[in-house]
């Protein structure tokens, strides 16, 4: 199974992503070392990503404590599908995060999905099999990797945060599109998920006001 990597490897990491890309250099200077941001995998954490998503992290804290509390703290397939889509929304749940959360259920039960034996799977092929579930994009699935299983070498192109970031470290008058950013992350294989956790911790720096952001002349 894909564990997240150690203090040590990121440390590795962010020294071969500046080596490899002098534009990340200010980034890894202003930003101090951190840890893997791992989270629950499997079916509970891609649902818990699904209930989180479009709100407040104070309403996402909020709706995911109902959520466990209403399931009796067992967040599986099958807890999901023993609920109808009315009782999982006296939980909090829109009528569409229901539905997902019992869409991916069911594709588990039924083998179009294997949440136990996801790592086998490539990045790419794993990627394909969580967005052809219903209410999973390509970002969900990314970031799931990422967060969930602790994968080394994705980078969720279509973030805004890290899009700024990026156009920040290059001097750009304005944000690439994601095929562009895609394309832009290539130089930071095998690392593109600490350069993502090191883009996402600048991002925050700055915009708490704890780094000043001096840009480049273009």
């Amino acid at each position: 199974m894909t564990t997240a990597p150690t203090s040590l490897h990121i440390a590795d990491a962010r020294r071969a992503l500046t080596a490899a890309d002098p534009a990340l250099a200010r980034a890894h200077a202003q930003t101090p070392d951190f840890e893997w941001r791992l989270r629950t995998g499997g079916y509970e954490g891609l649902f818990r990503m699904i209930v989180e998503q479009q709100v407040s992290v104070a309403a996402a804290a909020s709706i995911w404590k109902r959520v466990v509390e209403g399931l009796g703290g067992e967040i599986t397939p099958e807890s999901v599908l023993a609920r109808d889509f009315e009782t999982l929304r006296t939980f909090g749940l829109s009528g569409q995060k229901a539905r997902y959360g019992h869409e991916i259920a069911l594709a588990h039960v039924d083998g179009r999905i294997d949440f136990d034996h996801l790592e086998r799977l490539s990045d790419e092929e794993a990627i394909a099999r969580l967005t052809a579930l219903k209410g999973v994009g390509r970002w969900t699935a990314e970031t799931f990797l990422m967060f969930c299983e602790g994968r080394h070498d994705v980078f969720p192109a279509g973030d805004i945060a890290l899009q700024e970031a990026i156009r920040w470290a290059d001097g750009a008058a304005a944000r690439l599109r994601e095929r562009d950013v895609y394309a832009r992350a290539e130089i930071w294989r095998p690392h593109r998920s600490v350069a993502a956790h090191l883009l996402w911790g600048w991002y925050g720096a700055v915009k708490r006001g704890e780094v000043a952001l001096e840009e480049p002349p273009l």
